[in-house]
């Protein structure tokens, strides 16, 4: 059987996370099993069709849990994690299946990371138990993890870094590089030096203002020598958490001559941008009062 690849939630897909799982004839592997809504976004808290769709997002995930071989967690943010004290919107550790405590997980070591990211490693490794392994720069069959590379740009050194994962699917290469924001030139030069058919990764965070033009100018460069060394190259993520995304997307298809996808458009799906259009979505489809209140108490029930 040929690798199979599943996008199951990120920004264009309705949700925040770079979720996904990757099927071969010897492993399902499931990459960042996590989760969010923006808490809150221009004051609003996520409106009822993004909850729904993080539902859906949420039990998809469990259900893919399900028949796992191997888990990879590239970093413990709570986007891309199960966490133990989990918002109503995020996925919790208690609702992982116990088949998760039989299935290998491939983590990014803790070294210099702040003390509540150590606390959420370990509370995942408290539930895994020993099938957690640290996995940075390590390889395992058709998998192969990266050493730390930057969360972005390099500025933070070790204390913000991601680990990323390359698999042999047979008929073709699949990376996944979890929220590189293209800002790092070294970083995208080691996913070429893969050799990957197919990349996943996140674009950079337009919408932060915070974002500086020589860092914007950076990730579009990147972009392009990316683009230009691999075949088929999907960005989300933070890129998709607002209307600038969708606009670069298309000028960086333009310049390298060829498409660039989001995750909607490679799963050939609607883009469900809910994350940023929720101040459209609340003036489109208003909110009744009290409706998170009374969803916040029925999650807490379940």
């Amino acid at each position: 059987m040929a690798g199979v690849i599943e996008i199951i939630g990120t920004e264009s897909l309705g949700v925040r996370g770079l979720s996904c799982v990757i099927t071969t004839d010897t492993r399902c592997v499931v990459i960042d099993p996590g989760v969010a809504l923006g808490y809150l976004r221009h004051g609003l808290l996520p409106h009822p069709l993004q909850v729904a769709t993080g539902v859906r997002v949420r039990q998809r995930i469990v259900e893919v849990l399900k028949e796992a071989t191997d888990i990879v967690i590239s970093h413990f943010h709570g986007d891309h994690i199960p966490l133990r004290e989990a918002n109503p919107y995020q996925l919790a550790i208690g609702d992982l299946p116990q088949h998760c405590k039989n299935t290998r997980c491939w983590g990014k070591s803790q070294d210099s990371q702040p003390k509540h990211i150590k606390q959420r490693a370990a509370d995942i490794i408290e539930f895994l138990g020993a099938n957690f392994h640290a996995a940075e720069g390590c390889t395992d069959g058709p998998l192969v993890f990266s050493k730390g590379v930057p969360h972005g740009g390099s500025e933070n050194g070790p204390v913000s870094q991601v680990m990323m994962c390359r698999i042999d699917l047979g008929d073709r290469v699949f990376v996944h590089a979890s929220d590189i924001q293209l800002l790092d030139a070294e970083t995208i030069e080691h996913i070429i030096d893969w050799r990957p058919d197919i990349v996943l990764a996140a674009g950079p965070p337009l919408y932060l203002s915070a974002l500086s033009n020589d860092q914007r100018r950076e990730a579009w460069k990147n972009g392009l020598r990316l683009a230009e060394k691999v075949e088929t190259v999907i960005l989300d993520h933070h890129l998709m958490r607002d209307l600038q995304g969708p606009e670069w997307l298309t000028a960086l298809s333009v310049e390298v001559g060829k498409k660039i996808y989001c995750a909607a458009d490679f799963m050939q799906t609607e883009r469900l941008l809910f994350e940023a259009q929720r101040a459209r979505l609340y003036k489109t489809n208003p909110v009744p009062q009290g409706w998170h209140e009374d969803y916040e108490t029925r999650a807490a029930h379940c």
